[in-house]
């Protein structure tokens, strides 16, 4: 997005409000006309700074999350605030004037009342998603080759509810022989794979139908985990958002759980935008429909395996 800015139209300022610097701190450097690091500014001194520099629309990328700048949009150093992306919800600030949304997490005439700022809505998924350069191919679907289904979800391990969980036993008791696939730094942790392994155990499902991936270090090195997935799995009640676009480059359908509330309803935006709404699912007894279906029709799989790459480019 920001590369793309009219240099000619547009002065873009980044105020970076951290200290670690990788390739993408580097690569986000090279697309704004200004770099500001800001970290050891106070909220005042930050404030000052952004008058100084005569921002005329500034956006909040961060909302309630850890590091986040929020008293200083509460100062208002600029004309015209923004919120977008980073925080799934309204900061409550009356200070910020918009954020950036979509119909399908916040439906028009419903979610404007519980929102401090007036929502805009992107005529697509809010979500701005760009594919790892070092991304490797899409392969075969797996069952081709495995003989089984494998289901799959490398979500945060802290999204995974105990609904959600009983939604995922429950489809791996429909589907015979089918496996389940977790990936999360999270378990890493022996206690909690332990913890986790017990759960599904005291769900009827076999310790060996659960395989837990070691964690990974690199973002090609994780993308390739998707190798050995044929369905992905979507958290609830908070659904993914980039884990899901992850799994679509690499050819993984993903089948989500629509709810009420915008954390619910990211997979949604996400599925909706690249047409593949037949993946959402309103109940839990849809979500193991779809999920059943798709196990049974390989062919189809492998089909779409070969499409949804493709989807996600032109997006």
């Amino acid at each position: 997005m920001l590369a793309h800015h009219d240099s000619e139209q547009f002065e873009v300022f980044g105020y970076y409000n951290n200290t670690k610097e990788d390739l993408t701190t580097k690569r986000l450097q090279r697309s704004v006309t200004h770099w500001v690091k800001c970290a050891d500014l106070s909220d005042e001194a930050l404030a000052d700074k952004i008058r100084q520099d005569g921002i005329d629309i500034l956006v909040d990328l961060t909302g309630h999350n850890n590091k986040n700048r929020l008293l200083v949009f509460a100062r208002k150093p600029a004309p015209v605030q923004v919120s977008y992306l980073g925080y799934s919800n309204t900061t409550g600030l009356t200070t910020i004037d918009y954020r950036l949304t979509d119909n399908w997490v916040e439906p028009s005439g419903v979610a404007d009342e519980f929102s401090s700022e007036k929502l805009v809505r992107l005529s697509n998924s809010y979500f701005c998603y760009r594919p790892a350069e070092e991304s490797p191919e899409v392969n075969p679907l797996p069952a081709l080759k495995n003989g089984y289904i494998t289901f799959g979800s490398f979500n945060n391990y802290g999204k995974l509810s105990p609904a959600i969980l009983a939604i995922w036993a429950k489809v791996l008791q429909t589907v015979p022989n089918s496996k389940l696939l977790l990936k999360s730094k999270s378990l890493y942790d022996a206690l909690t794979r332990q913890a986790l392994r017990k759960y599904f155990t005291d769900l009827g499902i076999e310790s060996g139908r659960l395989i837990v991936a070691d964690y990974t270090l690199t973002t090609e090195s994780h993308l390739r985990m998707y190798h050995q997935v044929d369905i992905g799995l979507d958290s609830y009640p908070y659904n993914g958002a980039t884990t899901t676009c992850e799994a679509l480059w690499m050819g993984v359908p993903v089948v989500t759980l629509a709810g009420e509330k915008h954390i619910s309803r990211m997979g949604t935006s996400i599925l909706s935008t690249v047409k593949l709404s037949e993946l959402i699912a309103h109940t839990p007894a849809e979500y193991v429909d779809i999920c059943t279906k798709l196990a049974n029709d390989t062919s189809l799989l492998q089909k779409v395996r070969g499409v949804t790459k493709c989807v996600i480019h032109r997006c």
